[in-house]
């Protein structure tokens, strides 16, 4: 086993064990080492886990896979797993140690506080155990990042008293996972703040499975999102396409209600923006949304009521809780306000109501709802007109009056299958809508997982500020194009050539530009962070 710290001209010790790597960071220097109570049992219980013998050595070099692929037939000696949920599930049965992704969030002393699998009651062993890991690489004066071993990883991060971890084998970029890592504790302060650590420090084996209760179905949400939508990598939002009139009257109605007691307001249609508006000194980070929206989504009491709950905006302020008004105004649009009054709560109930008679005088829910019905982008919409414009490429007018023959629903032109793009200045994204042959749930997160890989090898490289990969496989063409200006990602039939992707590519960033009123908010003050 190797242990590699994270700075290159630092030399690093090596150790064979399990054919697996272990990165480690070395902290800054002059940084103590924290003390420890139990150093002698840690110190044994870590060395025990090195050891290929040992039970829990044996169980981190068990190869993970989905539950779809557990094989009938498999015969666990210790548990009857056949009809078991996968709440009840713990590290002894082979259907647990089988799922191919898992989070664990723990605190320093190896208390479970949430696991993605199984009840956190019966993984308490298999918390001491990934405690008694990161311990022992601490008190040598490093900071573990990840252990690779087989297919599957470990990934590590560390956030206070609070120890965050993921074992996965779906072959994400580390940088992807530490990204979702980050997310998941961000989420844990959205609900109940920095101050958490006071609990920590005044007791250190305090347990905070209480403070959560009911909020596993949060934690789910976030998880499934991080295989199904783009704002988990992207750390950008998406906007409901919407006429450019609409959009200002809803921003117009939103507008009016904003003061010295309302924060921020949003009108949100699922996870997708319609209008954003915040006071003038205050600013609302991607990543904050995305958790509020998340939050506000996957809990169906928000449905049915009107609420008023308090929450936390990592970005904004990870130490104070505000608090918002959440109101379904059908069964599409939702309205958040968000104030630093504890007692607003009537107060931002007279300001929905002037809001919804508003948004339905001018018919802004109706063109919501229509939107809706209507659907995104679809690259079958692309205009090829342009292409066939140019006379001095007659390759790509042969290439248009092909797409002209192909039958619906196939893909668009040279074989586009699916896009997303990326405004920076406005931290806003728009994708094309999923369509034959990305038909399946199983296609859609192969494709949205090798896009996972090719941003994070753009952004993790050093090629400068505008930067272009593409990269041929079995599945398909991926084209990856990064500038000051914009970022984007295309998926093509895995036969398209080189120079008909970029031109398309071209074509694409042509479009958009021309709807670009009807696909992102404008207006908005830029974020500050």
């Amino acid at each position: 086993m190797e242990w590699r710290c994270n700075e290159e001209r630092i030399p690093f010790v090596s150790f064979r064990n399990h054919d697996a790597d272990m990165y480690v960071e070395e902290p800054d220097d002059g940084e103590e080492n924290q003390e420890n109570e139990h150093q002698e049992d840690v110190d044994k219980e870590a060395e025990e886990l090195l050891d290929p013998a040992s039970p829990q050595g044996a169980l981190l070099s068990t190869p993970l896979c989905p539950p779809e692929e557990i094989q009938q037939g498999s015969v666990d000696h210790t548990h009857d797993d056949s009809v078991l949920s996968p709440e009840a599930e713990d590290d002894g049965y082979v259907s647990w140690r089988k799922r191919k992704k898992h989070f664990f969030i723990l605190s320093h002393a190896g208390k479970p506080i949430y696991s993605r699998y199984g009840d956190e009651h019966k993984l308490a062993g298999f918390s001491a155990t990934l405690q008694a890991i990161m311990s022992f690489v601490e008190n040598s004066g490093d900071r573990i990042k990840y252990i690779r071993s087989g297919d599957h990883q470990i990934v590590f991060l560390v956030k206070g008293p609070i120890y965050l971890v993921s074992i996965s084998s779906t072959e994400e970029p580390v940088h992807s996972l530490e990204g979702q890592l980050e997310l998941l504790y961000s989420q844990l302060l959205l609900i109940l703040t920095k101050s958490l650590e006071k609990c920590f420090l005044r007791n250190a084996k305090f347990d905070m499975r209480s403070l959560l209760g009911g909020t596993d179905a949060v934690f789910s949400s976030l998880i499934h999102a991080f295989s199904r939508n783009p704002a988990s990598f992207l750390h950008s939002y998406t906007c409901l396409s919407l006429p450019y009139s609409t959009r200002q009257a809803a921003g117009a109605a939103l507008q009016d209600i904003i003061d010295n007691n309302v924060l921020f307001a949003l009108l949100l249609c699922g996870s997708k923006v319609v209008s954003l508006i915040g006071t003038r000194k205050a600013s609302l980070h991607p990543d904050d949304l995305f958790l509020l929206s998340n939050f506000v989504s996957s809990s169906t009491h928000f449905r049915t009521t009107e609420s008023f709950s308090p929450v936390c905006l990592p970005q904004y302020n990870a130490s104070v809780f505000l608090y918002s008004y959440v109101q379904y105004l059908d069964a599409n649009t939702c309205l958040i306000l968000l104030t630093a009054d504890a007692d607003g709560f009537f107060y931002l109930k007279e300001c929905r109501a002037r809001i919804e008679v508003i948004l339905t005088e001018s018919h802004v829910l109706q063109e919501i709802g229509n939107s809706v019905l209507k659907g995104g982008l679809r690259v079958e919409d692309l205009p090829i007109e342009s292409l066939v414009q140019d006379d001095r490429n007659q390759r790509l007018s042969d290439l248009a009056g092909e797409t002209r023959r192909r039958i619906v629903g196939l893909g668009g032109v040279a074989g586009l299958w699916h896009f997303i793009y990326r405004s920076i200045y406005l931290d806003q994204y728009v994708s094309s809508e999923y369509s034959p042959p990305l038909d399946t749930c199983q296609d859609q997160k192969r494709l949205f997982r090798a896009y996972q890989r090719l941003y994070a090898s753009v952004h993790n490289g050093s090629a400068g500020t505008h930067r272009m990969q593409y990269r041929r496989d079995d599945n398909y063409v991926l084209l990856a194009w990064s500038t000051q200006d914009f970022e984007l990602l295309a998926a093509f039939d895995p036969l398209a050539e080189k120079s008909s992707a970029i031109a398309v590519c071209n074509q694409v960033c042509q479009w958009l530009r021309n709807v670009e009123s009807e696909i992102f908010l404008f207006g908005a003050s830029p974020f500050s962070w």
